[in-house]
C-alpha cells in the first residue's frame, strides 16, 4: 500500500484523560493527552514500570476507553503482539488459529498455512494448547499475530521469545511490517527500540512526549529514571 494513497490512516488522541476507580482508590494516568499517529510511523515507546504504557497501548488497540476525551482510529490495530493468554487452552493450535481468523474475517485456511509455515511447531499445532511449553505457546503467538494483515502493528517487550533462529524469523518479519505498515513497541530495551522505531515517546507523570528520533527518547527516559533514582 502506497504511502501516499494512505494518508487518511490515522489514529487520533482529542483531550484523552485516563484514570482508574477502585473502591477508595484512584489512580490518574493520563491527562489531556493530543497526538495523532500515521500510516508509516514507527514509534518506541518509553517509560518507568506502571507508568501507563500497556493502559496507552490498549487505548490505542481500542480495547480499552479513555475516561474523557475521544480517539478515532481508521486504521486497523492488532492486538500486542505475540499475546497469547487469549488463546483457549483446551483447543488445539489450529482451532485457536481458525477462532482468530474468523474473528478478523480472514480465510481460515491461509492462516493455518502461515501459522504452520512461521511457528514451525510440527504435529504440536494439532495437540491442545494446555500441551505447550512456553516456547511453543510464544511460536503459535507470534505466529497468528503475523498472519493477519492489520494497518498498525502493537508489540509489547515479546521479539525475545524463542531460540535463536525463531528470534531471527521474528525479527525479519517485524521490519518488513515496520516497513510496509505502522510500528508502536513497548520496550525497556533501548537497543530493541533502536532497531525497529524511527521516532520515539516518553511516558512520564501523566503525560506523553513525542521526539522525532528514537535516540533522544532514549536519552530523556534514562535522564528522567536517573533524576526519580
Amino acid at each position: 500500500m502506497a504511502d501516499g494513497c494512505r494518508e487518511h490512516v490515522v489514529i487520533v488522541f482529542e483531550n484523552v484523560s485516563k484514570s482508574y476507580h477502585i473502591q477508595k482508590f484512584h489512580k490518574q494516568v493520563f491527562s489531556d493527552l493530543n497526538f495523532t499517529i500515521t500510516q508509516g510511523d514507527s514509534i518506541g515507546i518509553c517509560g518507568a514500570n506502571g507508568a501507563g504504557k500497556s493502559t496507552l497501548m490498549r487505548m490505542i488497540a481500542g480495547v480499552e476507553f479513555p475516561t474523557t476525551g475521544n480517539v478515532r482510529r481508521s486504521m486497523t490495530t492488532s492486538w500486542p503482539i505475540g499475546y497469547g493468554s487469549c488463546f483457549q487452552s483446551s483447543l488445539t493450535g489450529a482451532d485457536n488459529a481458525r477462532f482468530i481468523a474468523r474473528i478478523y474475517n480472514q480465510d481460515e485456511q491461509h492462516v493455518i498455512d502461515y501459522v504452520e509455515d512461521f511457528a514451525q511447531l510440527g504435529p504440536y499445532l494439532y495437540q491442545p494448547v494446555e500441551t505447550y511449553s512456553a516456547g511453543m505457546n510464544a511460536r503459535l503467538a507470534f505466529g497468528i499475530s503475523l498472519a493477519i494483515n492489520f494497518d498498525c502493528y502493537l508489540v509489547d517487550e515479546v521479539t525475545g521469545a524463542g531460540d535463536e533462529r525463531f528470534r531471527m524469523r521474528c525479527e525479519e518479519a517485524l521490519i518488513h511490517r515496520r516497513d510496509h505498515a505502522t510500528l508502536i513497541m513497548v520496550s525497556h530495551d533501548p537497543g530493541t527500540l533502536r532497531q525497529y522505531c524511527r521516532r520515539g515517546a516518553v511516558v512520564y507523570g501523566g503525560t506523553l512526549v513525542f521526539y522525532d528520533d528514537i535516540e533522544e527518547a532514549n536519552d530523556v527516559h534514562h535522564r528522567l529514571q536517573t533524576l526519580a533514582a
